[in-house]
């Protein structure tokens, strides 16, 4: 017979007070794959015995955690797109302004909200700037804070770039305290929590990629609210946003929306 307890349902309603990820915002197939891979590997037959030994051993629940929330990262990922922000979205953003308000979302240990920072301080250094950076994994916001980062890191940087803005220490690439100072890390739950708002640039990319359709939904609207009026939002490279009119949102250019109220 089998046990009502062993179910992918019976695991995302236990795991969700334990963690604040309600998994039902996630689309199941990919959701429950990853699950069971991850139980697969460490030998943990059942959910209930999954979760049992996650409620007892914080190191096992950290790793799970990270694997869920896996977001793959580097300084300056995929280049093109870093240099359409730099020649076109943020001169366009600078028009008749002389301070911008970013939030990098879903920002994993720093490596994109640090790219930003590095942007304006290189091309733009007459610009005053905030950049709010938020994940929902402490782990990673810790290794962001700490700010070393290893040479795989850096596949996409300019080595000008690397050279100027890190330091080379016995641990990896330590960023600059002058970089470290522009952005202000926060831990944050893009589908539960409440947004700021007033921003000028927002960038999610590769976030929601496992996201149902609705939450998706939800999120860039709630973006959008975030946005002030010709704000940008940024999103990933397998992303694009269908039904725009109905966000309010029109494309600048590939990965790049607008909004337009």
């Amino acid at each position: 017979m089998l046990n009502p307890e062993n179910t992918y349902e019976w695991f995302i309603k236990a795991f969700h007070p334990k963690s604040g990820l309600d998994l039902n915002f996630y689309k199941q197939n990919q959701m429950q794959r990853r699950i069971l891979s991850f139980m697969n590997s460490h030998k943990y037959p059942t959910f209930p015995d999954f979760m049992k030994a996650l409620n007892e051993d914080s190191v096992l629940f950290d790793s799970f955690f990270k694997h869920l929330t896996i977001n793959v990262s580097q300084f300056f990922r995929d280049t093109t797109q870093w240099t359409t922000l730099r020649e076109t979205i943020l001169p366009k953003l600078l028009q008749g302004k002389t301070s911008l308000k970013l939030w990098s979302a879903g920002c994993s240990s720093g490596q994109e909200p640090y790219s930003l920072a590095i942007t304006l301080m290189e091309y733009f250094s007459h610009t005053h700037f905030s950049i709010l950076a938020t994940d929902i994994d402490v782990n990673v916001l810790k290794q962001a804070k700490d700010g070393v980062y290893k040479q795989n890191d850096f596949a996409s940087t300019p080595p000008e770039l690397l050279q100027k803005y890190f330091t080379l220490t016995d641990k990896g690439y330590q960023i600059k305290d002058s970089v470290k100072r522009q952005v202000s890390f926060k831990q944050q739950n893009l589908l539960t929590d409440r947004f700021e708002s007033g921003f000028d640039f927002l960038a999610c990319r590769n976030v929601v990629i496992y996201f149902t359709e609705e939450a998706k939904e939800m999120l860039y609207q709630k973006f959008t609210q975030s946005l002030n009026k010709d704000g940008i939002l940024f999103t990933g490279s397998t992303e694009h946003l269908f039904g725009m009119n109905n966000l309010g949102l029109k494309p600048v250019s590939s990965f790049f929306y607008q909004k337009q109220e």
